[in-house]
């Protein structure tokens, strides 16, 4: 029984999207964690400097950002040591600490400090110029090998 072109696009759409979700994705294993308190100066200016800003860069796709109040979540659901200041910038994979930033310094001093940051993370999973991680192969126009149509 051979299947209609339109079905057997739907089955190559399908197994491609299968296995990019089984390869790890470092993008969404990272996060920035931002330890903050009730009433903390430091976190409130964070707020007017980055925070409309942090969710349009590339810093996000590699981190996104989850905010903590430690007077209302005092036990965060990822292992890090104990926090002093707030606000803390907490950089975990995995659920664990990879390394942090304490205080706010600045916007210049933050954008830095976090670059620096996230190189402590493996490289992220590269995409080739069709939008398929690379290692998984998509023919270019739906023609598999010996020129059959897929």
């Amino acid at each position: 029984m051979t299947f209609a072109l339109p079905t057997r696009l739907a089955c190559l759409a399908l197994a491609i999207l299968g296995a990019a979700t089984m390869l790890p994705a470092a993008s969404n294993a990272a996060e920035l964690v931002m330890f903050r308190r009730d009433g903390c100066p430091w976190c409130a200016k964070w707020d007017r400097e980055i925070g409309p800003i942090y969710a349009k860069t590339e810093f996000k796709r590699r981190a996104p950002l989850r905010q903590i109040n430690l007077d209302h979540d005092p036990d965060p659901p990822i292992a890090h040591a104990r926090i002093l200041y707030t606000p803390t910038f907490v950089l975990a994979e995995d659920g664990k600490e990879v390394g942090r930033i304490e205080g706010y310094p600045g916007d210049e001093f933050f954008w830095a400090r976090l670059g620096n940051l996230l190189e402590l993370l493996p490289p992220a999973v590269k995409e080739t110029p069709n939008g398929a991680p690379k290692g998984v192969s998509v023919p270019a126009s739906g023609v598999g090998h010996a020129g059959r149509v897929l």
